[in-house]
């Protein structure tokens, strides 16, 4: 072997065998290196999915003329828009929600001893002897101002430890909301001057790489861009569609809760195919605390929803906007999912259609050459 063709491999050791005795020290440095960025990664997830936002207000023709008052300032404008879109929708979700949520809540545990002590009473009137549920059912009918009174002390005599939890906590979400504020002021100033910095890009990798690796870095680039675009717009528009006609069902079936639990499996179908099914969850949960009956009714009426939902509306409305047949979708769900969990889910399906897009484009023009 050649000096030339020695010397890189010899490199290629020596710096092996350094990560590997310092491979504490890199560890901690990656994970700290990691908490710095966060909240500048999160700040470019935050502009680019807000960038959609921002393009779909700028292209209104009332903005076009660039002369105008309202062609200088459609760039702030749109970002506050679109800023003030997210937070209002999220608003209104939260504000139909969680108030019922809490209420059904309140109706289970102010029913629990009604509950058990009607199942008392109706052993008690059978013919038939359960002992054992009956000695469960008492041990569960228990006196409710007492066990708060031993909750208060156990707390009382615990105090240290509860403050130091709490202070763990607030320190915890102190964190978060710094993190997030750095990343939606980040974010801003991307969107800002967002036309500069992609000439900023394209100059550095014009001056960097070969023509031939620029072109294929361009190509991969636009399909994800294109692709990613397509997935958001669609998913939301999937997310919308499934949470009106599960409102609108709920509705004609006079099924209660039903603009909350509407717009929570909406809020939750945002997530790829499954998401739906953790709406549905809660959403049986609180007409449990109505009428059992009409929970089990809601099971049904959900499990049929999100076949539908699953095998028509996703792979017609996302597949289709991504370019992706139905079968891969549910693939890449499935996969993403079992490998990154919810986050894996929402990223399988776009990544996927960028590789299926990409080899498309590659075959047929391996396909044409040959010809």
């Amino acid at each position: 072997m050649s000096l030339k063709k020695l010397f890189p491999v010899l490199f290629g050791v020596g710096v092996l065998a350094l990560i590997l005795k310092y491979s504490d020290s890199l560890f901690a440095a990656l994970l700290l290196l990691k908490e710095i960025l966060t909240p500048l990664l999160l700040g470019c997830v935050i502009a680019y999915v807000l960038n959609i936002g921002v393009c779909k207000i700028e292209s209104i023709p009332l903005f076009q003329k660039d002369g105008s008052f309202l062609g200088r300032i459609k760039r702030p404008l749109s970002i506050i828009c679109s800023i003030g879109i997210v937070f209002a929708i999220t608003a209104l979700v939260i504000n139909i929600v969680i108030p019922q949520l809490v209420e059904a809540i309140g109706v289970l545990v102010r029913g629990i001893p009604a509950t058990i002590s009607q199942l008392l009473a109706w052993l008690s009137s059978s013919d038939k002897n359960w002992p054992q549920l009956e000695t469960f059912l008492q041990s569960l009918n228990l006196n409710w101002p007492q066990m708060i009174q031993k909750a208060i002390s156990y707390l009382s005599n615990g105090l240290t430890d509860f403050f130091a939890s709490t202070l763990a906590i607030l320190s915890s979400l102190g964190s978060l909301a710094v993190n997030g504020m750095v990343a939606l002021i980040f974010s801003i100033y991307i969107l800002a001057g967002k036309e500069k910095l992609f000439c900023q890009f394209q100059t550095a990798a014009k001056t960097y790489l070969n023509q031939g690796y620029y072109k294929k870095l361009t190509l991969v680039l636009s399909t994800a861009h294109d692709t990613f675009t397509r997935f958001i717009i669609g998913q939301c528009t999937e997310a919308v569609i499934i949470g009106a006609l599960c409102a609108g069902g709920m509705f004609l079936l006079r099924f209660p809760y039903a603009s909350m639990v509407g717009t929570l499996i909406g809020a939750t179908a945002l997530i790829p195919v499954v998401g739906a099914y953790l709406g549905a969850f809660i959403g049986a949960f609180m007409i449990f605390t109505v009428s059992p009956l009409k929970a089990l009714g809601f099971l049904v009426f959900i499990v049929i929803l999100q076949q539908l939902e699953g095998n028509l509306i996703y792979p017609r409305v996302v597949g289709s906007s991504v370019g992706l047949p139905g079968i891969w979708v549910l693939a890449a769900v499935t996969v993403g999912g079992g490998l990154g969990g919810i986050i894996g889910m929402l990223i399988a399906v776009p990544v996927t259609a960028t590789i299926y897009r990409l080899l498309q484009q590659d075959i047929r023009k391996r396909n044409i050459g040959r010809e």
